[in-house]
């Protein structure tokens, strides 16, 4: 047992000793293991370059919770870390670091030289976010840390890519994408994410071939009908069935496109003649397909127009938009201008807008591998916590578009296509082929590289030796449960659910437990741009990790967002020092060095009291951890510790620590605290251990303590009585606090009961805690003259007044207070009787107004019964 405890607790000191003794001793290692049941998790690997946000530090928080939970209840725990190398992300940050310190780009450098560079970049701050999860107290297997561009998971991807392309899953094709002209990449539908802005309806005449007249389109993006090649009506509107198969005029372009019908096209909304343009709108390249019309792409990949633009040609978009409207104008045919609302798709990482546009890209083909994803939580086999998110996960499933999987970068898993020089075959391989195998000319390997996601979506089984037998792979997957935020569902849950379903034909995962996102304290979302970020490893500075922990957990509620505030952290601090200080006065208090706890003939009432409540504590706890309902077992945690160990039990403790029961008092105090320190424990790692410590202990540390899952104590009469007690003694502090009557003052209490037994011996606890300087407890009622009377459970409670106050004083402070609220009544009564302040004033001040003169009234009723008690 550690010697005592120092007089004030100081996480700077604690947190990094006993984070490098856990690491040193082994204790987060996780082995396969027969005895054992297997609890996986995998971390959501943040980017490699990354620094530790709030977001990360909710997610790692929630998932260490259950991994310490686990590894103490018995399983064989283990916790996957990793980083992902993140494509986009790293890719400009370097970049932007090359341009800034430089002035150079990557195409400067070539290919070879600038990926050197990221991975010097990666090697530099690489392990910055690890060390943060470190100083978080992440209880991680680091001997088993990842990296999706490691050696193992690289092979995984190539395996998966290989096997899907052999099997027809994956193809390459010219189709519509989303292309961010920043990043100068394609991205999937799960990387655009969409905002409502302000825009427009341009109007435009199309006039028809041969001068019969003309019909009307209207567009939110008029500088892309330099590549329509149709207007389409629908086949049942008769209000144009007779220029189907005619041709209009296109304007500015001033060539002949058909008109053509379609179902696409609604009736009922415009003029139900919609422009088709089948490289920049992804319904208009189906019509398109449809029809086998003629892909015109009129933008380069910066959005500038190209030279199909004729005079538009090397102007931004917005640029060639603002002229063209302009020319339009001039020549008759722009018909108006509409206000008009509509979403508008964003790069989820630069957030410049998207262009619909056809290129030539690699596909994920979706449908076929939906089917066993959507199966998987159909049946429950996969679950979500909370469940109504499993609605937004089947809805997008069941609409799932084909993935487009590759992205003109040069930092990511570059694909495994290599293409002939003089033949021009393609082979998709595993190995890297340098030889053309129809005609022994040179091949090279697809420029792209794959979304950062479709290596991110292989971790629950590549980070356990896939596509290898391994033994880790075979006991440890599928894993037990997958933290993280409601807002990647699309990006990541869903791609490993069909990745685990497809190769290797079981779910990666048997919950999904979503959280929220960590606001501010005015609900905002945390970002750069408002400057309102909070930094996690300031807070651990200042307050320690066990206090941002404590905040994160107790605000947690599944699939909820929460918000953050200062004041909270500060309360889990002074949680921490109320823990700390019970601590102190427990050691201060025990002679023993074992853990046993005293012969049950020597249990007093106030004991059996607390063993009972700690019995149902462990047992709530336990089932609330089981459930993923962390904020409310922190709850009922802190409850357990400040209000009934602390405020109540130490304080009946107390009389009996000075006499013959301090040994049994003592036992007690020390096991119960213990136990309680266990199940605080995964929620804070480290003053639990630095107490738990230098208390009478069992084993090496906390970590390895067996969970105390309760059902060991039950005394149902001893909890009844004790609650008994307490009940009349909180009755008796709020009469005496509603008289504003000090704890020094002592006053006679009766007690009128027929549980006499209970409250005789519990005599000692209301001069303790009441302030009762004599306690006389009878069956039969006394009659005593101007006395408070108060009514608990089981007791009928009657204190002397003039024991409790001066009878004159009181009266004086009475009745001043009484023309003070009387001022205050009619002072508000002029105001709302002011037809002047009552119009002008806005609704809610008059409210406002009326709720204190009803407040002001009940005071007056109060204080006019006092007077008349007394």
């Amino acid at each position: 047992m550690e010697q005592g405890l120092n007089k004030v607790y100081d996480p700077s000191v604690v947190e990094e000793r006993l984070y490098k003794q856990w690491e040193e001793n082994g204790y987060f290692k996780a082995e396969p293991d027969d005895k054992k049941e297997p609890f996986t998790i995998v971390i959501p690997p943040p980017n490699v370059t990354g620094q530790l946000h709030m977001g990360h530090a909710l997610d790692e928080t929630l998932q260490d919770i259950l991994i310490r939970y686990k590894r103490m209840a018995g399983y064989s725990a283990l916790w996957v870390p990793g980083t992902d190398h993140a494509g986009i992300a790293t890719q400009i940050k370097v970049e932007e670091y090359l341009r800034e310190n430089e002035g150079l780009t990557r195409y400067d450098l070539g290919r070879e030289k600038f990926l050197e560079r990221v991975w010097d970049w990666k090697k530099q701050y690489g392990d910055r976010i690890i060390k943060q999860l470190k100083t978080l107290g992440c209880s991680c297997d680091w001997s088993r840390e990842r990296f999706t561009m490691d050696e193992g998971c690289s092979k995984a991807v190539r395996e998966v890519f290989v096997n899907l392309y052999e099997k027809g899953l994956i193809y390459k094709g010219n189709r519509i994408i989303n292309w961010c002209p920043k990043c100068a990449t394609a991205l999937s539908d799960a990387e655009v994410s969409y905002e409502e802005e302000q825009g427009h309806f341009w109007h435009i005449k199309y006039m028809l071939e041969d001068g019969s007249g003309h019909v009307v389109i209207a567009t939110t993006r008029p500088e892309t009908l330099l590549g329509d090649t149709a207007v389409a009506v629908h086949p049942d509107d008769e209000r144009y069935k007779d220029i189907v198969g005619k041709n209009v005029i296109l304007p500015l372009v001033n060539k002949p496109i058909p008109v053509i019908a379609d179902e696409y096209v609604e009736m009922d909304f415009g003029t139900g003649v919609v422009k088709i343009t089948p490289a920049h709108d992804p319904n208009d390249f189906e019509v398109g397909q449809r029809h086998n019309l003629e892909q015109i792409k009129v933008m380069n990949d910066d959005a500038t127009i190209n030279k199909f633009g004729g005079k538009y040609a090397g102007m931004d978009r917005y640029e060639a938009r603002k002229q063209m409207v302009a020319d339009l104008d001039e020549l008759g045919l722009l018909v108006k201008i509409e206000e008009h609302n509509h979403n508008v798709g964003h790069c989820y990482r630069c957030n410049t807008t998207v262009e619909p546009l056809t290129s030539d890209q690699w596909f994920v083909k979706m449908k076929p591998l939906a089917e066993k994803a959507i199966e998987v939580v159909k049946d429950k086999t996969v679950q979500f916590v909370p469940d109504r998110f499993s609605k937004i996960y089947l809805n997008w499933m069941e609409n799932v578009l084909d993935w487009c999987i590759s992205r003109q970068l040069w930092w990511g898993h570059r694909i495994p296509a290599f293409y002939c020089e003089d033949c021009g075959e393609m082979v998709v391989s595993k190995e890297d082929v340098t030889v053309c195998p129809k005609c022994g000319g040179k091949m090279n390997q697809e420029n792209d590289v794959l979304d950062t996601w479709f290596s991110s979506a292989l971790w629950p089984f590549s980070t356990l030796g896939w596509p290898e037998k391994t033994k880790d792979l075979e006991y440890f997957y599928p894993t037990s449960v997958l933290v993280t935020g409601y807002d990647i569902i699309f990006f990541w849950v869903a791609r490993m659910i069909f990745s685990g379903m497809e190769h290797m034909e079981k779910e990666p995962f048997k919950y999904v437990f979503l959280h929220g996102i960590v606001r501010d304290s005015q609900g905002r979302k945390m970002s750069k741009s408002l400057g309102n970020g909070i930094d996690p490893l300031e807070v651990i500075k200042e307050y320690g990790a066990d206090a941002l922990r404590f905040t994160l957990a107790t605000g947690n509620s599944p699939g909820n967002d929460m918000r953050y505030y200062d004041e909270r952290v500060k309360a889990s601090r002074n949680f921490a020092n109320k823990l700390w200080n019970a601590a102190r006065f427990v050691l201060m208090n025990i002679k023993h060095t074992d853990t046993a706890l005293p012969a049950e003939s020597d249990l007093a009432t106030e004991d059996k009291w607390i063993l009972s409540k700690l019995d149902k504590l462990a047992k709530d706890v336990t089932e609330n951890l089981d459930k993923f309902e962390l904020g409310i077992a922190v709850q009922k945690l802190y409850d357990f510790i400040w209000d009934e160990y602390c405020d109540w039990y130490i304080e009946l403790c107390k009389p009996r620590l000075q006499g013959d029961g301090a040994e049994a008092a003592g036992r007690v105090l020390s096991y119960v605290l213990s136990r309680t320190l266990e199940l605080l424990h995964p929620f804070m790692p480290f003053i639990t251990e630095e107490i738990w410590q230098s208390l009478p202990h069992d084993g090496e540390t906390i970590m390895r303590a067996n969970w105390f899952k309760g059902d060991k104590f039950s005394y149902p009469e001893d909890e009844e009585n004790l609650e008994m007690i307490k009940g009349a003694i909180k009755a008796i502090r709020n009469a005496r606090a509603e008289k504003n009557v000090p704890p020094s003052k002592k006053a006679k209490v009766y007690i009128t009961t027929d549980k006499t037994d209970v409250f005789t011996a519990g005599a000692v606890f209301f001069e303790k805690l009441a302030s009762a300087s004599e306690v006389v407890v009878s069956a039969q009622e006394t009659e005593i003259k101007d006395a408070v009377a108060v009514v608990s459970e089981g007791a009928k409670i009657a204190i002397p007044l003039g024991d409790l106050v001066n009878k004159e004083e009181e009266a004086a402070r009475l009745n001043k207070e009484r023309e003070r609220l009387i001022g205050e009544i009619k002072r508000l009564d002029g105001k709302l009787g002011n037809p002047g302040f009552v119009a002008k004033a806005p609704e809610a001040v008059v409210a406002a107004e009326k709720a204190k003169k009803q407040m002001y009234q009940d005071m007056l009723d109060k204080v006019e019964e006092a007077l008349k008690a007394l």
